[in-house]
């Protein structure tokens, strides 16, 4: 809708998992770089875990379009099928036939599939994505597939890819032996505030034009502190901002624009306290029912969470110390200016009245005796060799007025 107006020729923040798109952080640069080393090393299972809309399917995606040499790949997204079902949706992926197959026919040709592949020097790998999604009983059935092998090597590779929950589900004791045979492990961790704006630069850039819309570093931090980080919700932050700045007809957004268009979204409730608390029911049932282990996933959650706004904080602190740093100085003496004029108008406007100036000269003779240290200095001497009377003093050095002395304590 927007894309003409800005110069771009497509979408920069769409919600699809395009590996075209893919913003390799320092966390998503480092879970590819174990897949990769992962597949080549015939490692045994890969566990890749992330939050919600962290990037784990665009990554399998990314790797899926590689096409490694030698590599046949079977991709499992419907985690959500009995123990039959995902058998049968391995070996369809893999080009088996599947239909009127029984569980031990199809166990059986998966077998002759994965010796004929090693004969041919092919290396058979199995992604199954949102694997959160199995039971542990269902887990166990991918535990056995892995013991299909021969004397020299493993006949197919694991890559379960899936949210937290994963974990919490693998420390079901049943699965003991399939935790043992997980050689790499990787979390995505949320992007960084300097990540989260070079992320939404490269997907300009990927779209047409890396300086097609500018976002303000108040726009950018609310960004970060909004979605957490998150690269799915910085996309949905994005495309609502991008649309804002074209019916406004500017290529520039600033804090307020900013703060009133996530106003308007309602984003925390939207797409943080329900998102949380429904993420269970979006997908049908909980992984699993131990309270125990629900305990330690949510604060495991929590702590990646508290972390990362608290590295957001600090950054928004640093940004307000140079800011009043920079101000405060000039604020002041624009005050002492001000309140110096102030108390001029106000000594002229109003005439002193009778005994007015003694009583004043009076008191700050008072004040200056109470301020005087014990060993007070010699009495000074007038010329005539008189000792210089209180009044005189007062009258040599006046007492401070109202609002000087309120500014200096």
């Amino acid at each position: 809708m927007y894309e003409s107006f800005f110069g771009l020729h497509t979408k920069p923040f769409d919600l699809l998992p395009n590996p075209d798109f893919l913003y390799q952080s320092k966390s998503h640069k480092r879970a590819m770089t174990y897949l990769d080393y992962g597949i080549k090393a015939r490692s045994g299972f890969i566990l890749i875990t992330g939050e919600i809309g962290s990037g784990k399917t665009t990554i399998i995606r990314d790797l899926i379009k590689k096409k490694l040499p030698n590599v046949v790949l079977s991709k499992v997204f419907n985690t959500k099928v009995s123990s039959e079902q995902l058998i049968a949706l391995i070996n369809d992926d893999f080009g088996l036939p599947t239909q009127d197959r029984d569980k031990i026919t199809l166990l059986r040709e998966l077998n002759d599939f994965l010796i004929d592949q090693f004969a041919q020097s092919r290396q058979p790998v199995l992604i199954i994505d949102e694997a959160q999604n199995l039971s542990p009983e269902l887990l166990e059935e991918v535990r056995m597939l892995s013991n299909l092998e021969t004397d020299q090597a493993k006949l197919l590779q694991i890559i379960l890819v899936g949210q937290p929950e994963l974990k919490k589900v693998l420390t079901s004791p049943e699965l003991l032996q399939l935790r043992q045979r997980i050689n790499i492990n990787c979390h995505i961790q949320p992007l960084t505030l300097e990540e989260t704006e070079q992320y939404i630069l490269h997907r300009l850039e990927r779209a047409g034009d890396r300086h097609a819309a500018e976002f303000s570093p108040d726009a950018l931090a609310l960004i970060h502190a909004q979605s957490r980080g998150v690269p799915r919700l910085i996309n949905i932050i994005c495309d609502f901002f991008m649309l804002s700045m074209f019916a406004a007809e500017v290529r520039t957004i600033d804090g307020e624009m900013a703060r009133e268009i996530v106003t308007e979204l309602d984003f925390a409730q939207q797409f943080w306290d329900t998102e949380e608390g429904s993420s269970v029911r979006d997908h049908g049932e909980s992984a699993t029912t131990n309270p125990g282990q629900d305990n330690q996933a949510e604060a495991q959650r929590t702590k990646v969470k508290l972390t990362t706004l608290l590295k957001d904080m600090n950054q928004r602190i640093e940004v307000l110390e140079r800011l009043a740093a920079r101000d405060t100085e000039s604020i002041t003496l624009d005050l002492v200016a001000r309140m110096d004029r102030l108390e001029a108008t106000v000594r002229g406007a109003l005439p002193e009245p009778d005994g007015a100036a003694s009583s004043r000269n009076a008191d700050a003779a008072s004040a200056s005796a109470l301020r005087a240290p014990s060993l007070a200095p010699p009495e000074p001497v007038q010329d005539d060799g008189a000792k210089a009377s209180p009044e005189s003093e007062a009258v040599a050095a006046p007492a401070k007025g109202f609002f000087r002395r309120f500014f200096d304590r």
